[in-house]
């Protein structure tokens, strides 16, 4: 969300170099005290963090914050948040709602559209003004649904995946509308000439996009996970937690620099990205500390852009903005569900999610002004709808559920209206959701079966487990093969997960099974191998090798010290065979 509005001085000034440190800690403040406030009142959170930003804004008495600063902070919110809900949104499940979510969303945003334009034609205004406001109308906040969601755990559900899918078809269209409108600014009446021929700036606008949906599809899947797989493998959660916010924030202020999408929507994709990997969970769970914290500057700074006075100055142009956002929109987005043949409840939702709008909202307007296509009051009504639509979606949240209600209960035969439609998306969201239960109960299942192989490794705890999954690389021999050598540096240690070995210490041999390991001594020790492992049957190996052997043990010194005592036993079992007082380090296990 970026911020563009007058700021009036009050109160003592803040030094430039603290600005940031005021911004963050009278926001943090005054959003706990109107936040826990509003939770005693019984309201929404949310409304307590947009009352706080009023009075931190410009257009109240007391202190001011920079509200530039804010507009950045809210922007962090806004793309750790997005990157969160990609984390759990899969690219098969955005697909899976796509036949509902596209024809509906462009619908939606028609129709609103004309509708705004419509309403300001009775004001008087122009085209393009009126063009321009009723695009600002028609787009609702991700942020706001995504909280709304949240809070009645309805993300996961298809009508949360419809809704979410619907806002993400929604933010696509606008990075067009973006592009398009300086375009077209001279045409409809604005000041700003055309940067070249409308026809090659849509073919420039496509293009980008689709570079940038080839990447997120094609590059990211690969690029991504491999580099938090190089991460976790260091054992460092600091620098696991800075990498997982450097993509988010790195990506999604590539995207929007090389390819003009928003912020927003690439850290979303950079999350539906990761959310094949198997850390989608861990940096789901890093990430979402950040994610509340700076998602609440968000619809702080959007208080802060609220003048309470357009209230007084037109209150009949205020009614009619929450009505279009609220009911008209609503009526929209319900007749578009219906006729494609969906059921009451998936309308309904759909409705509720779009009765708000946010801070693609405040994009456009500010850019219709730069144009010369906004009419002066156009700035302060659209943000008085975005504050009220925004304060009074858990309404009409609530509305929706006591309609969907009293709907069943007087048209029973309703009910039944577009199940087929639901119930086959509800059937392919379940298969996505069951693929990826099974994906993490492989997962499980592996390190189950590896603590059964080496009942050793119970000594680290589950977390650690897998990151020990990370670290292993596999290994096989033939029969036969030769896979240590006297004489050779030690390059790991390795575990057996299939097959045999023997060790060959001096004139004695020693077998070793699956679940036996072998290679720990040199690495304890630092001295070379002095002894031959042969392969005597198809084997598979799990090494550790040299150097994420010495991390790993360093930071478990309760393996380490099992290891190193197991190591200890070998070597007197060599120096009792061989008949030697002091025989250096061996390679023979004592379980052989």
């Amino acid at each position: 969300m970026r911020l563009h509005t007058r700021r009036r001085c009050k109160g003592a000034p803040v030094p430039h170099e603290a600005s940031l440190i005021a911004t963050v800690a009278v926001g943090f403040v005054l959003a706990f005290v109107f936040g826990y406030a509003a939770d005693r009142l019984r309201l929404p959170p949310l409304v307590g963090y947009l009352v706080a930003g009023v009075f931190a804004g410009p257009f109240s008495p007391g202190f001011v914050a920079d509200m530039e600063l804010a507009g950045q902070l809210a922007e962090m919110g806004v793309i750790l948040l997005m990157f969160g809900v990609g984390l759990h949104f899969s690219t098969d499940a955005l697909l899976a709602v796509r036949k509902l979510a596209i024809p509906g969303a462009i619908g939606q945003i028609v129709l609103a559209t004309l509708v705004g334009a419509g309403i300001t034609h009775f004001w008087g205004w122009s085209l393009g003004a009126g063009i321009v406001f009723g695009l600002s109308l028609s787009v609702a906040s991700t942020v706001v649904l995504l909280k709304a969601l949240e809070e009645r755990n309805l993300v996961s559900t298809p009508n949360g995946r419809i809704a979410v899918g619907w806002l993400i078809v929604e933010d696509l269209a606008m990075v067009l509308a973006l592009v398009l409108l300086p375009a077209f600014a001279e045409t409809l009446g604005g000041h700003a000439p055309a940067d070249g021929p409308v026809l090659l700036t849509l073919a420039i606008t496509l293009g980008k996009v689709a570079a940038f949906a080839a990447l997120a599809v094609l590059v990211g899947p690969k690029v991504v996970p491999w580099i938090l797989t190089q991460v976790a493998r260091t054992g460092s959660r600091e620098l696991f937690t800075l990498s997982v916010l450097a993509l988010a924030l790195g990506i999604a202020y590539g995207s929007a620099e090389v390819f003009g999408v928003s912020f927003a929507l690439g850290a979303f994709f950079a999350g539906v990205v990761l959310s094949e990997s198997s850390f989608s969970h861990k940096a789901a769970e890093e990430s979402l500390p950040l994610q509340d914290a700076f998602s609440v500057l968000f619809f702080v700074s959007v208080g802060m852009l609220f003048d309470p006075t357009v209230l007084i100055r037109e209150p009949l142009a205020v009614l009619a903005v929450l009505a279009l956002i609220i009911v008209g929109k609503g009526l929209i987005a319900f007749a578009i569900v219906l006729a494609l043949r969906y059921p009451v409840s998936t309308a309904l939702m759909v409705s509720a999610s779009l009765a708000q709008i946010g801070e693609f909202s405040f994009i456009l307007v500010g850019l219709g002004a730069t144009l010369g296509l906004a009419e002066p009051e156009a700035r302060d009504l659209v943000l008085a709808g975005a504050i009220l639509s925004i304060t009074l979606n858990p309404l009409a949240f609530m509305a929706a559920d006591a309609i969907r209600r009293h709907w069943k209960k007087a048209h029973p035969g309703v009910v039944h209206y577009g199940r087929p439609h639901y119930e086959a998306l509800e059937h392919e969201l379940e298969v996505i959701r069951e693929r990826g239960e099974q994906r993490e109960k492989a997962r499980e299942l592996k390190i189950q079966a590896l603590l059964e192989t080496f009942p050793v490794l119970a000594l680290v705890d589950q977390h650690d487990q897998e990151e020990l999954l990370l670290l292993f690389r596999p290994k096989t021999a033939q029969p036969g093969e030769r896979v240590i050598r006297r004489g050779d540096r030690a390059d790991g240690m390795y575990f057996i997960a299939s097959g045999a070995v023997e060790v060959l210490v001096g004139d004695r041999t020693i077998k070793l099974g699956a679940g036996s390991f072998f290679g720990e001594m040199a690495l304890l020790t630092g001295a070379r191998r002095i002894a031959d492992v042969t392969a005597v049957d198809y084997c598979q190996f799990l090494v550790l090798a040299r150097r994420d052997f010495g991390q790993f043990m360093a930071r478990h010194p309760g393996l380490r010290a099992a290891v190193a005592a197991m190591a200890e036993e070998r070597r007197e079992m060599n120096r009792q065979s061989l008949g030697v007082e002091d025989e250096p380090d061996e390679e023979t296990p004592a379980d052989a």
